[in-house]
C-alpha cells in the first residue's frame, strides 16, 4: 500500500492534504532553496523548488519503498519580481502598498515522486489575484494581527487577508498553497491513485 509522504512543514499544505482524504507522514526536507536559479521562468522556478524539496525527502527515505511524497513551493510575483516573507513589519508594509489595487500571481510548483522506481511528474499552477485599494489604516491593523509575518507577498488568503481581495481568477487553493485539483489529476492520471 502507498505511503503518503508530505515534504513540507507548512499546516496549511497539511491541512489541504486532509480535506484530501490522504493519510500522511510529514517529513521536512533539509533543500537549500538557493541552489535553484531565479533566472528561469516563474513557473520552472517553482517547479524546480519543489523537485529539489521532493528529491531532498527521497534521500532520506530510499528504504521505503512504498513512499510517494508529495512536495510544493508557493510565490507570490509582482511585475515579474518575487514577493517573499517580509522582513518585519516595515517589509509587510511595503510588500501589501505594492499589491493594493492591483493584480498580481500566485504560482505553486509541485513534485510528486514514487521512491520505488523513481518516477516524478512536476507541474505548477498560476493563479491570479486582485487586491482591493487599501488605506493606511487597514494595511497598519492587518500588519498588527500578526498574519502577513510568514506569508508569501504578506498575507493569507484562508485568514483575515480574505477581506484584502477584491477577486481571483484560477484556483483558491494554489493561493493556500496547494493546487488539490491538478493535485488530485496527477495522482489518478500518472500514480493510477483514486482519491474519490
Amino acid at each position: 500500500m502507498t505511503e503518503f509522504v508530505l515534504a513540507s512543514a507548512s499546516p496549511r499544505r497539511k491541512e489541504l492534504l486532509e480535506k484530501m482524504g490522504l493519510q500522511f507522514s510529514i517529513v521536512v526536507s533539509e533543500a537549500d532553496e538557493s541552489a535553484v536559479s531565479r533566472d528561469i521562468p516563474v513557473n520552472l522556478y517553482v517547479q524546480e523548488l519543489a523537485l529539489l524539496k521532493a528529491s531532498a525527502t527521497a534521500k532520506m527515505l530510499l528504504r521505503n519503498k512504498k513512499a510517494l511524497i508529495i512536495a510544493a513551493d508557493t510565490i507570490v510575483t509582482l511585475d515579474g519580481e518575487i514577493l517573499g516573507k517580509p522582513d518585519g513589519e516595515d517589509g509587510a508594509k511595503k510588500m501589501l502598498s505594492s499589491l493594493s489595487g492591483r493584480t498580481h500571481e500566485v504560482y505553486t510548483g509541485y513534485c510528486v515522486m514514487r521512491i520505488s522506481d523513481g518516477k516524478t511528474v512536476c507541474n505548477s499552477i498560476k493563479t491570479e489575484v486582485k487586491f482591493k485599494t487599501l488605506t493606511e489604516r487597514k494595511i497598519r491593523s492587518y500588519i498588527e494581527s500578526g498574519e502577513p509575518m510568514d506569508k508569501a507577498g504578506a498575507y493569507g488568503i484562508q485568514g483575515l487577508g480574505s477581506m484584502l481581495i477584491e477577486k481571483i481568477n484560477g484556483d483558491y487553493f494554489n493561493v493556500v498553497g496547494l493546487p488539490v485539483s491538478a493535485l488530485a489529476d496527477t495522482l489518478e492520471k500518472e500514480f493510477d491513485i483514486e482519491i474519490m
